[in-house]
């Protein structure tokens, strides 16, 4: 699904953003990318910021009229995150992805960016049948739009991506979690090396146990932690022997 999504760019100024904008969408799967008039394209300057997402720069389609990018699209999104004259249904990015997933028959989907100063004009939000924004601190809410177009980018790999497990981590065997005995070995050479400090009181014993055997579970404690902890035990223990 992630195909049919289309980022249309308008009126940008800074070739950079644009080579910057390809590079956060190969990054989450994306690869439709429209420019409506960009001011400098092509560019070595958006090519080197796309960085190893050149290709879609390559293929990018470049109009000179906003209506002639969405002649395929069945829903439009404008990002912004000023409201302007004519109200529009506003969405956040979760929300926006949500929506597209529950009615995949509305794609293929635009979401439109406006001009790095100004953002999405008002004739620009007429076209749209949704506003997304994103809810950034209220105090200081300006965000570059690559960076835009990364975070709403990524709330649709979310959702619509078909691989949804996290990738599988191989775990080397001394970094595998210790044995419920070895957990009991632990336990055991922590009390008897704090009988034998004076530590432990023999009255408060089951309490202390108690929470030790609570802290070893938090931990997760690996076979190398594991055997660092018993070699440190074994050298306080020989400590106290001399």
């Amino acid at each position: 699904m992630l195909k049919n999504i289309k980022i249309v760019l308008s009126h940008t100024t800074h070739p950079g953003n644009i080579g910057a904008t390809a590079r956060a969408m190969k990054v989450m799967g994306l690869s439709n990318l429209a420019l409506i008039n960009p001011r400098n394209y092509p560019s070595a300057e958006a090519t080197e910021r796309a960085s190893k997402a050149a290709d879609l720069l390559a293929n990018a389609q470049v109009y000179d009229r906003i209506e002639k990018a969405l002649t395929d699209c069945r829903l439009v999104i404008g990002a912004s995150v000023r409201t302007r004259t004519l109200p529009s249904r506003l969405l956040t990015p979760r929300e926006l992805a949500a929506k597209i997933k529950q009615v995949p028959e509305n794609m293929p989907a635009a979401i439109l960016f406006g001009t790095e100063n100004s953002g999405l004009t008002n004739d620009e939000l007429s076209l749209c049948h949704y506003q997304v924004y994103i809810p950034t601190n209220p105090e200081y809410s300006s965000l570059n739009l690559a960076q835009a177009v990364q975070l709403i980018s990524y709330e649709m790999r979310l959702a619509l991506c078909e691989m949804k497990q996290l990738p599988e981590q191989r775990v080397i065997a001394n970094e595998q979690q210790i044995s419920h005995q070895q957990s009991e070995g632990l336990l055991n050479h922590f009390e008897k090396i704090m009988l034998r400090s004076g530590y432990l009181n023999p009255e408060h014993r089951k309490q202390i146990d108690n929470r030790m055997s609570r802290l070893i579970s938090k931990a997760q404690i690996t076979e190398s932690e594991y055997r660092l902890l018993r070699g440190f035990l074994s050298s306080v223990e020989d400590s106290i022997a001399e």
